[in-house]
């Protein structure tokens, strides 16, 4: 079950980096600040899904 978690981690965490770029790209091509907004929202919201998923791993004894 070790790399079920794994797994989830390494997924969201490659989404996480992929609104971070989105973020970076969209900073450098002026675009609009809701755009931006979603960017961010989007990375942190990941950043909270890793915590969320190594949390409950542990909690549950996965």
């Amino acid at each position: 079950m070790e790399s079920n978690i794994r797994s989830v981690v390494t997924l969201v965490a490659i989404g996480t980096i992929c609104w971070l770029v989105a973020g970076v790209v969209a900073l450098a091509m002026n675009a609009d600040a809701k755009i931006i907004w979603t960017c961010a929202f989007g990375a942190a919201l990941g950043a909270i899904g890793i915590r969320y998923s190594i949390r409950r791993a542990r909690r549950s004894g996965i």
